[in-house]
C-alpha cells in the first residue's frame, strides 16, 4: 500500500481546476472532431448559419442525447421526425480524453479511498451537468426549406406556405443520459487502467475484472486502428476522400464495431430511404436501401461484396490475440477454463454495448395539406437495429472457444519462463 503524501491530499481537496480542465478538454476535442467530420460531410453549407448548432447537436448525440425534428407552416403544413444515433468517433474521442484526465491525478497510487474517488466523480459530474445544459440549449435551430418542384411547390406558392424545419435537443433526456454516459466512462476508466487505485475492499477485482476489461478495450481500439488504416487506403486509392474522412471523423467505430459483430455471425435489421443517409461504406447503403426493412448479415453483404467473408477470419485472429493478452496478465492461479468463462462474459458485455450504442433511428417527414409526406424528396428514414439475443449467444460461444484457445499458449509461455527463472 502506498502512503498518501500531503500533495495527494491537497489535490484531492482542491481538484476543481483539474476537473474543469478535463471536462473542457473533452468538450473541445469532441467539438473539433465533430466540426471536421460535419465539414467533410458537407454540413458547412447548411442555410441560416445553422452549422454551429449542428455541431452542438452532434456532440449531444455523441453522449447519448436525442435530437427531435419538427416544423410547420401554420395550420397548412407540418414536419415531424427524430434522430437517435451516436457518432462514435466523437464519443470515443471524448471518452479517451475525459478518462485520461480523470485518472491522471490518481496515478502512482495503489489504493484510494471510496470517499476520495466519489469526490472526484462528483466534481466531474457537476461540471459535466453544466456543460450538458449549455450544449442542449445550444443544439436547436429552425430554418426554411424548399418544397422543390412540381405540384407540391405550386401548391405552396398558391397558398403562401413557407415550411420551416427545426431541430432541438431533448434537454431532460440529454442531461439524464449524458450524466449516465459520463459515470460509465469514469467507471470504465477505473476498471480498465491496471495502474489506477481502487478502494481496499475492491482490490480483488484487480486480478479478475481488470484483465478482461482491459483486453476488451484493446480489442475495440484495435478494430478502430484497423478500420482507420483501411479507410485511409480507400481514400488514397479510390477517390472521394472527403466522404471517407466524414466516415472516419463521425462514424468509424460505428462501422468497425458493427463489422466486428457481423464477423461473429450477428444479424442486424435496417433500412435507408429518402435523400439522406449516414456516413457509411457504400456496400452497407446498397444492402439497406430497399423498400422494406432489410436483413444485414454476412450472407446479404456477400451478395454485394464477397470480401466480407474475411470478417470471421479477422475476428478469430483478434479474439485469439485478445484472449492471449488477457491470460498473460492474469494471475497464474487462474486456469484455462476460467479464462474461457471470463472471455465469454467480457465479450458478451462488449457486444451488448455495441448493440446499444450502434442503434440508429432517424426520420424526417413533411406534409402540406396532408400530402407530400415521404414524397418529393422531402423526407426519409434511416434505421439500424440489432438482433440482440442472437448476437449475445454468438459472443458467448466465440468467447468460450477463443478464451480457452488463447489461454493455452499463455500458460505454456508462463511455465517456460518460470523454469528459466528457476534454472537461473
Amino acid at each position: 500500500m502506498t502512503a498518501r503524501t500531503p500533495s495527494d491530499r491537497a489535490v484531492a481537496r482542491h481538484g476543481w481546476p483539474q476537473a474543469l480542465a478535463t471536462v473542457l478538454g473533452g468538450l473541445i476535442a469532441m467539438g473539433v472532431v465533430a466540426t471536421l467530420g460535419l465539414w467533410a460531410a458537407g454540413a458547412a453549407d447548411l442555410p441560416d448559419g445553422s452549422f454551429p448548432k449542428v455541431i452542438a447537436a452532434t456532440v449531444v448525440t455523441a453522449v447519448g442525447g436525442t435530437v427531435e425534428l419538427s416544423g410547420d407552416a401554420g395550420a397548412l403544413a407540418g414536419a415531424e421526425g427524430g434522430l437517435t444515433v451516436m457518432p462514435l468517433s466523437v464519443t470515443l474521442t471524448g471518452a479517451l480524453v475525459i478518462g485520461w484526465g480523470f485518472l491522471r491525478p490518481l496515478r502512482h497510487r495503489a489504493v484510494a479511498g471510496a470517499p476520495e474517488l466519489a469526490g472526484w466523480a462528483a466534481r466531474f459530474l457537476a461540471l459535466w451537468l453544466l456543460a450538458l445544459l449549455g450544449l442542449a440549449y445550444a443544439a436547436r435551430h429552425t430554418f426554411e426549406i424548399s418544397l422543390g418542384e412540381g405540384a407540391l411547390s405550386d401548391l405552396g406558392d398558391l397558398l403562401g406556405i413557407r415550411p420551416e424545419v427545426g431541430f432541438a435537443a431533448d434537454v431532460p433526456l440529454t442531461v439524464l443520459v449524458g450524466l449516465v454516459w459520463l459515470a460509465g466512462v469514469l467507471l470504465l476508466a477505473l476498471m480498465v487502467a491496471r495502474g489506477a487505485p481502487l478502494p481496499g475492499r475492491l482490490l480483488r477485482f484487480h486480478t479478475t475484472v481488470r484483465p478482461a476489461a482491459h483486453a476488451m478495450v484493446q480489442l475495440l481500439l484495435a478494430c478502430v486502428v484497423i478500420g482507420l488504416v483501411v479507410a485511409l487506403a480507400v481514400a488514397a486509392t479510390r477517390g472521394r476522400p472527403t466522404e471517407t474522412f466524414a466516415v472516419i471523423l463521425l462514424g468509424l467505430p460505428n462501422v468497425v464495431w458493427l463489422a466486428l459483430t457481423l464477423g461473429l455471425g450477428a444479424t442486424w435489421n435496417g433500412r435507408v430511404d429518402g435523400p439522406f443517409g449516414l456516413p457509411m461504406p457504400r456496400v452497407l447503403d446498397e444492402v439497406l436501401r430497399t423498400p422494406d426493412v432489410s436483413t444485414l448479415n454476412l450472407g446479404t453483404l456477400a451478395e454485394h461484396d464477397g470480401r466480407v467473408w474475411w470478417l470471421p477470419v479477422v475476428d478469430a485472429v483478434l479474439l485469439l490475440a485478445t484472449a492471449f493478452v488477457m491470460a498473460a496478465v492474469a494471475p497464474p492461479r487462474i486456469r484455462a477454463w476460467q479464462h474461457a468463462v471470463h472471455m465469454a462474459v467480457a465479450l458478451a458485455l462488449t457486444v451488448l454495448m455495441i448493440c446499444l450504442v450502434g442503434r440508429v433511428s432517424a426520420r424526417l417527414g413533411l406534409s402540406v395539406l396532408g400530402i407530400g409526406d415521404l414524397g418529393e424528396g422531402l423526407a426519409g428514414q434511416v434505421l439500424l437495429d440489432p438482433q440482440v439475443w442472437g448476437a449475445l449467444g454468438l459472443a458467448l460461444l466465440w468467447g468460450l472457444v477463443t478464451g480457452f484457445a488463447g489461454a493455452l499458449p499463455a500458460g505454456l509461455l508462463r511455465r517456460r519462463h518460470e523454469k528459466q527463472r528457476a534454472a537461473a
